[in-house]
């Protein structure tokens, strides 16, 4: 018997009317758990509304009434932490750890959130002028629009509407269809801390809801993360409706090893980033480039270390890698390592075929390590977003440089060496937005910007930090004057202003 998630509109579970209905999977097993209810342009057009009837009270909302919102949510939301990450575990198939982690990181922004009366105490110049000042505010935009990816179905949530709510804006969430039930109970636990009816709801749906959210008049702005195709798509229709859009693409992260470098680090570092959460990470490392003589090396470590790698469901504690989100998503990883030597690479570890014993129909997938690929094969251009790393060989610090930055991506890339020297040049003259020195992962903290370069990222904003408050609120500049009661009047002057 499978359960029906519903959408969260207007402060309540509403049942889909549509009609039209998915299948969420326990990855693990393969069997379906759940049924998601797939919005029309109706219901979209009723989450819009309850979010746009309640911005009017809640754009005008104290700083006060907002945060203290925030920080009863913060509480709620780490009280029920084992609970949410037990939602991403049954419907992503991550294992338990990682997705407390994820619920970790979400809370930051949400501590971020707690603390907008500061991001948001403007500026003021007196005496610009005589008896003239002029102050410098920001102002909410509307009803706004996330639409986030299947992989960090809390998280990257969290990355968008806890600061969005806050600086005044009411928000409509479409999480992912294929795991939709920790962003219900996020909506939940923010309802139990007060917040009110409209200003945050969940829709689910396919391209239909995204569709009619990007064409939506009353959406004044859309916050994106997912692949390259669909941000560039996503950035191209909601701007063509007028719309502030920042839209979060793919990556092919690659992390530049130096012949100075802490091998059994890099190695450890490479492992980490490449197969943690099976490699479904936007800031996965899935390119090492190797330089010089430390090729070999690097490789057998990494595969002693890859070799070890616990297989099994995200409830097992004794598990470090879970299965992939879809048996499609997994034959899709799997066509990349299949074809890998026929097109040049070197097949290190082939993790096609694998199984977990009583988890057959599982979505599983083993480690796979490729060496010696070249830049014109599929595993290196494409973005595969599975448990497969490859390792390319350089000669010099230049050409490694030079093919990371040939890289039509620019999310994060890593370097690790000991030369101070060496990384200072790397992270100025490297062509990415997020930089890692001996770190694998460099997802900035809350209170910086998450974002990339070139087709990783759509738009001018990156999200959360001060970018993300930026987003999600517009300035205004307010010049004032009180002339004195004795001044004379001024009289007419259609000359072009001055200060003096």
């Amino acid at each position: 018997m499978t359960k029906t998630v519903s959408h969260w509109i207007g402060g309540k579970p509403v049942e889909g009317a549509s009609g039209r209905f998915g299948p969420v999977t326990d990855p693990a097993t393969g069997a379906v758990t759940t049924q998601v209810p797939f919005a029309d342009g109706g219901e979209v057009d009723a989450a819009v509304a309850a979010a746009r009837a309640a911005y009017g009270s809640w754009s005008t909302s104290s700083l006060a009434q907002r945060t203290s919102i925030l920080f009863r949510f913060r509480a709620l939301l780490d009280a029920h932490r084992e609970d949410i990450a037990a939602l991403i575990t049954a419907e992503h198939g991550k294992v338990h750890a990682d997705a407390l982690g994820e619920v970790a990181r979400g809370l930051e922004i949400v501590d971020l959130a707690c603390g907008i009366p500061t991001q948001l105490k403007g500026e003021l110049s007196t005496q610009v002028s005589q008896r003239v000042d002029v102050a410098a505010i920001r102002q909410p935009l509307g009803v706004v629009a996330g639409i986030t990816p299947f992989n960090f179905p809390a998280m990257v949530p969290m990355w968008m509407f806890p600061l969005a709510i806050a600086c005044g804006n009411t928000f409509v969430l479409k999480p992912s269809e294929k795991d939709p039930s920790a962003s219900v109970r996020l909506a939940e636990l923010l309802t139990r801390a007060g917040l009110p009816d409209g200003v945050l709801n969940v829709l689910h749906g396919d391209r239909t809801a995204v569709e009619a959210l990007l064409e939506h008049p009353d959406v004044a702005a859309v916050s994106f993360v997912g692949s390259t195709p669909i941000a560039r798509h996503v950035h191209r229709t909601a701007s063509a409706h007028g719309k502030r859009v920042q839209a979060l693409g793919g990556a092919k992260n690659h992390m530049l090893v130096l012949p100075d470098a802490d091998l059994d680090a890099a190695a450890d570092a490479a492992v980490s980033a490449a197969y943690g959460s099976a490699g479904e990470r936007c800031m996965a490392v899935s390119a090492v480039v190797a330089v010089g003589a430390v090729g070999d090396d690097l490789v057998q470590r990494i595969r002693e270390r890859a070799e070890k790698i616990i297989i099994g469901p995200g409830t097992d504690p004794a598990s470090e890698m879970g299965p992939l989100i879809t048996a499609e998503h997994r034959d899709r990883v799997a066509g990349y390592v299949k074809g890998a030597a026929e097109q040049g690479a070197e097949v290190v570890l082939d993790g096609t075929g694998h199984t977990v014993e009583g988890y057959e129909q599982g979505h599983w997938i083993g480690i796979s390590l490729l060496d010696r690929v070249p830049v014109t094969a599929d595993a290196y251009r494409d973005e595969i977003f599975g448990p497969v790393l490859s390792v390319l060989r350089v000669d010099s610090y230049e050409e490694g440089l030079a093919l990371i930055n040939a890289s039509p991506y620019g999310n994060g890339t890593a370097i690790f060496t000991r030369d101070g020297g060496a990384a200072r040049r790397f992270q100025l003259e490297v062509q990415a937005g997020m930089v890692g020195v001996n770190v694998p992962i460099p997802v900035p903290v809350g209170y910086h910007s998450f974002g990339g370069w070139k087709d990783s990222l759509f738009g001018d904003h990156h999200i959360y930090g001060n970018d993300g408050v930026h987003f999600y609120t517009r300035g205004k500049a307010i010049t004032t004057r009180w002339p004195d009661p004795a001044d004379a009047p001024a009289g007419v002057d259609l000359g072009f202003p001055g200060n003096h």
